[in-house]
């Protein structure tokens, strides 16, 4: 099983820069979940993925157009979505922001 430290401390958990303007700090996880911390500015595209991943995100700030298959909705502070595996999803941040995301299982993709 792989498992991160029983504490991830903010400014003690290193940013990864994916480049056009996206950072991703990635939390506490395990086989089974990960939670993951996502940084966006103005103009950033997430583009559109899918992954076999069942996905729940919480918008800690900034405002998003997000996609989620068919559906297009704007997505602001203290709102959620939901991403059910392999359902195509991307965003456009409208106001920087950070997005909380998690993954169930784990991202092996973001270790």
């Amino acid at each position: 099983m792989i498992e991160s430290g029983l504490f991830q401390i903010d400014d003690e958990t290193p940013w990864e820069d994916l480049g056009n303007g996206i950072k991703r700090q990635v939390f506490g996880y395990n086989d089974q979940i990960m939670l993951v911390k996502a940084k966006f500015e103005v103009g950033a595209v997430g583009d559109l993925h899918e992954h076999h991943h069942t996905q729940v995100t919480y918008v800690d700030s900034g405002a998003f157009e997000m996609t989620i298959g068919a559906e297009v909705r704007i997505i602001r502070k203290g709102d959620g979505y939901y991403v059910p595996p392999h359902v195509l999803h991307g965003c456009v941040c409208l106001e920087a922001g950070i997005l909380i995301d998690a993954f169930t299982p784990h991202r092996e993709d973001f270790l």
